[in-house]
């Protein structure tokens, strides 16, 4: 089995070889590099081929979102993974954090179990945050007053969802809406692999990595609007 390539990104040399310490110790992952900031942590990425980033949201010079943004964005590193790390758990960071492309969102509290599984499932392509708990965090968010758009304008949006068929923008709700497949299947009334078909196509069409960032891409977009309990 070939091990997950782990690259380590963070300011604090300390929590680094903590990190790689743990990391080294599983028999399917191996660290492969430590950054000290962002444009490091890109460097890294592109040289190692790593399949998963350790990315601090806070570091000196680039941090880790536009550090992010940047792997995203390299087609050469589509198959990058990044779960963000951070001390402060606040929504803001979070949805930033999927909407530049990460996977998932991790406090630098988490047990180490929890940590070894989040490298596990980013790599395995899957996002960490479930569509259901991103839709809450999501609206909560922007029930608060903030706002998760602050990349494409509303002329861009408006043509990548132009690019999807009626059929997959009422898929794109319905994720959104936090359902799974097999959910969207019955409410559709077709089979779970047609959804799945049309789900991995408005991921390609609106440039989304997983599931969690669709969510993201149909708030900001406009095309679901918070809805305030």
């Amino acid at each position: 089995m070939t091990p997950i390539k782990v690259l380590l990104a963070d300011d604090q040399a300390l929590l680094r070889s903590a990190f790689r310490v743990l990391v080294d110790s599983e028999p399917d992952m191996q660290v492969v590099g430590e950054a000290a900031d962002g444009a490091e942590a890109v460097a890294l990425a592109r040289s190692t081929r790593a399949d998963v980033v350790l990315m601090d949201i806070r570091m000196p010079g680039t941090d880790g979102l536009t550090a992010t943004r940047t792997i995203s964005a390299d087609p050469d590193l589509a198959d990058v993974r990044i779960v963000m790390l951070t001390t402060f758990e606040v929504d803001e960071y979070v949805v930033q954090s999927l909407r530049a492309g990460a996977s998932g969102f991790l406090g630098k509290g988490a047990e180490p179990d929890e940590l070894l599984n989040a490298i596990r499932v980013a790599a395995a392509g899957e996002a960490l945050l479930s569509p259901v708990a991103t839709k809450g965090l999501i609206a909560n968010f922007l029930a608060q007053g903030g706002n998760v758009a602050e990349g494409p304008d509303g002329a861009e949006y408006s043509e990548r969802l132009a690019a999807l068929t009626g059929r997959e923008r009422e898929v794109l709700v319905q994720v959104a809406g936090g359902h799974s497949n097999d959910q969207i299947a019955e409410r559709l009334v077709v089979s779970p692999l047609t959804v799945k078909t049309h789900v991995n196509r408005a991921m390609a069409k609106l440039g989304a990595r997983d599931r969690a960032q669709l969510v993201v891409i149909a708030y900001e977009s406009g095309l679901v609007r918070p809805r305030v309990e």
